[in-house]
């Protein structure tokens, strides 16, 4: 077997994650869709490209779990800042105990002696 074979569903998890890690970032402030990309690309490991995020917020936004405002900018166009609805704010603490209970749990799966794996 490949190695990108085994390393298909890599996207995937990174696109669940990427909520989880949008919402997180929006529970401290409201903050505008190019500065929340660039503090998500600083973590290690978070892939957040323009073409992710801005699709993610539009979501969100429709479903009424961040609000948005324009602001004026100090150095170009006015900006849209997005923050948390108390809808989003119940999302991100349903979301952060699922994605904690699917940490542990393949956590522990890894931790399992490999004879006992997949009894």
């Amino acid at each position: 077997m490949e190695l990108e074979d085994t390393c298909t569903s890599m996207p995937q998890l990174r696109r669940g994650g990427l909520e989880l890690c949008v919402l997180a970032i929006l529970a401290n402030r409201a903050t505008y869709g190019f500065d929340l990309i660039r503090r998500l690309s600083e973590v290690d490991g978070v892939v957040a490209t323009e073409g992710a995020v801005y699709p993610l917020l539009a979501r969100l936004r429709r479903q009424g779990r961040v609000e948005t405002r324009w602001r004026e900018s100090q150095s170009g166009p006015p900006r849209r800042y997005y923050r948390l609805s108390d809808s989003g704010a119940l999302s991100l603490r349903v979301l952060k105990a699922e994605w904690q209970a699917f940490r542990d749990a393949v956590d522990a799966t890894l931790a399992m002696p490999e004879r006992q794996v997949g009894r």
